[in-house]
C-alpha cells in the first residue's frame, strides 16, 4: 500500500511539473519568419515576413525577416522562409467520435462510452496534424465530446480547438436511433428527441444546460438514417420556429441540417445560422441565404463518400444505398450554383463520414464544382470564425489573435493540393507539428 501511494505521489508531481513547464513554454516568445504570410486570407500574400508570438497570442506581424532578439531575449525562432504559412484551417461539421464503415453497427453494441472517448481522442489528433486547428462537431454522444472539447481546452489532450453540438430532432426523423431491435431503440433514444414547439423548446433548453455550444437541428431527413422516409422536410415550421428562439435567447446559435429545398427554406425563415449541407438548395433558397446572412456549409466530402461507399461495398442497407447515390451524386451541382449565385459559404467536411485527417479533400472538390482557391482559404478561415462569432480571435494572423498558424511547401492559392501536405502545425502559439 505505502508502495502504490509513492507510486501516486510521484505521478501528481510529475503531472504537475509537466504542466508547469508547458505553462512556461507558453509564456516564452516566439518568433516566425515567413517566406509567404497569408495573413488575412481574401487579400494577397506578402513576402518576408516576422510574425511574433507572445502567451499564445500574436503581438505582430512586421515586414522582413527581423532578429528575434529585437522581441525578447529569449525570443524563440522559426524558419519558415521556404514556406507558405496561413491561419489554421477550420472544419465547421465533423462527428470526432466515428468513422463510416463497415463495422459501425457492430461497433455500437460493442464499444463501451470509455472506448469511444478514446477512439475520439485519436480522430482529434489526426484532425488537428492535417491542419485544422478548429472544428464544429456537430452530433456526437455529448458527455464525451464535451469532455474532449474541455481536455483539449485544458492542453490534456492534443487536439483541435472544438465547438460541441447538443441535438434536436424529432421521433422518427434523421438525428434520433434507428435501425435496431425495440429494446434497444428505447435504451438509445436521446432526451432531446422532441414533438411540438413546446416540446422542443424543453429538448433545446436541456441540450444548452447539458454543454452545447451550439444547437444542431435535423429539419430534413437524412441519407444515414437507416429507413426509407426520405429526405424532405421533417421537423415542422412551429418546431424551427421555437427552437430557434429558444437556442438564441440563450446564446447559442443554430445549425441545421437539410436536404431538400422546403426543409431549408423552412429552416431559413426561421432564422438559422447555417445550413448544413443544402444539397436541393432552389432559387428561393438562395434568396433565403442572402437575406438571413446564413452561411452553407456544402460538406461535398460527404457527398462524394458515401457514393463511393453505395457503389463499391455492401454493407449499405437498401434505403441508405439510395439516398446515398441519389444525394450524393448531386450535391456538387447545387453547390455550385448557390457559390455562383454569392450564397455566403463556410467550410465543412462531415469528416466522420468520410476518413478523419483527409478533410482537406473537401477544398478539391470545392475547387472542381468551380470555387476559386481564394475563396476556398477564406471560406476555411475568415468565413468559418464569423460564423461561430470568433472573428476577434480566430480567422487571420492579426495583433491579439491566437496563433494557429500552418505551413506548407507550394502556395494553395496556385495549387490547393498543397493543403493535403501541411508541414507545420501550430496551435495557440504551441507548436505540434514541424
Amino acid at each position: 500500500m505505502k508502495n502504490i501511494k509513492k507510486t501516486l505521489m510521484r505521478s501528481v508531481a510529475v503531472a504537475g511539473l509537466s504542466a508547469f513547464a508547458s505553462a512556461a513554454a507558453l509564456a516564452d516568445m516566439t518568433v516566425i519568419h515567413a517566406g509567404q504570410l497569408l495573413d488575412v486570407p481574401g487579400t494577397a500574400p506578402k513576402s518576408e515576413q516576422t510574425v511574433v508570438i507572445e502567451n499564445g497570442r500574436i503581438t505582430q506581424v512586421v515586414a522582413g525577416y527581423r532578429d528575434p532578439s529585437e522581441f525578447g531575449e529569449d525570443a524563440a525562432a522559426i524558419d519558415l522562409k521556404d514556406k507558405f504559412v496561413m491561419p489554421g484551417l477550420m472544419d465547421m461539421h465533423v462527428h470526432i467520435q466515428m468513422e463510416l464503415g463497415p463495422d459501425n453497427d457492430s461497433k455500437r453494441l460493442r464499444m463501451s462510452d470509455a472506448d469511444i472517448a478514446m477512439q475520439s481522442v485519436h480522430y482529434a489528433e489526426k484532425t488537428l496534424m492535417a491542419g485544422f486547428t478548429t472544428v464544429r462537431d456537430l452530433g456526437a454522444q455529448p458527455e464525451q465530446l464535451y469532455a474532449l472539447r474541455d481536455g483539449v481546452e485544458r492542453g490534456w489532450i492534443d487536439g483541435p480547438r472544438i465547438i460541441g453540438s447538443g441535438g434536436v430532432s424529432v421521433t422518427g426523423g434523421h438525428g434520433d436511433v434507428d435501425g435496431m431491435r425495440a429494446d434497444l431503440l428505447e435504451k438509445y433514444t436521446s432526451k432531446t428527441i422532441c414533438d411540438g414547439a413546446d416540446d422542443c423548446r424543453r429538448a433545446t433548453r436541456r441540450a444548452i444546460k447539458f454543454g452545447a455550444d451550439v444547437i444542431k437541428i435535423t429539419a430534413t431527413g437524412g441519407v444515414l438514417s437507416d429507413t426509407n422516409t426520405g429526405t424532405g422536410q421533417q421537423m415542422e415550421d412551429d418546431e424551427l420556429v421555437e427552437v430557434m428562439n429558444t437556442a438564441h435567447s440563450l446564446g447559442r446559435k443554430v445549425a441545421a441540417h437539410a436536404h431538400a429545398a422546403q426543409g431549408i427554406n423552412a429552416a431559413l425563415r426561421a432564422g438559422v445560422d447555417s445550413i448544413e449541407h443544402g444539397s436541393y438548395a432552389d432559387e428561393e433558397s438562395i434568396r433565403l441565404f442572402k437575406e438571413k446572412g446564413a452561411y452553407l456549409v456544402p460538406t461535398l466530402l460527404a457527398g462524394a463518400t458515401v457514393v463511393k461507399m453505395a457503389e463499391n461495398s455492401d454493407f449499405m442497407s437498401l434505403p441508405i444505398k439510395a439516398k446515398a447515390l441519389r444525394v450524393g451524386r448531386d450535391m456538387a451541382g447545387n453547390f455550385a450554383r448557390a457559390y455562383a449565385e454569392g450564397v455566403k459559404i463556410a467550410y465543412g467536411t462531415d469528416s466522420g463520414v468520410s476518413r478523419h485527417g483527409t478533410n482537406a479533400e473537401e477544398a478539391l472538390l470545392m475547387k472542381e464544382a468551380g470555387m476559386t482557391e481564394a475563396d476556398i482559404l477564406k471560406a476555411a478561415t475568415v468565413n468559418a470564425a464569423d460564423l461561430i462569432d470568433m472573428s476577434d480571435s480566430l480567422g487571420t494572423l492579426e495583433n491579439g489573435k491566437h496563433a494557429d498558424i500552418i505551413a506548407m511547401n507550394v502556395s494553395p492559392l496556385e495549387d490547393i493540393n498543397a493543403l493535403m501536405d501541411v508541414s507545420f502545425v501550430m496551435k495557440g502559439g504551441r507548436v505540434f507539428k514541424q
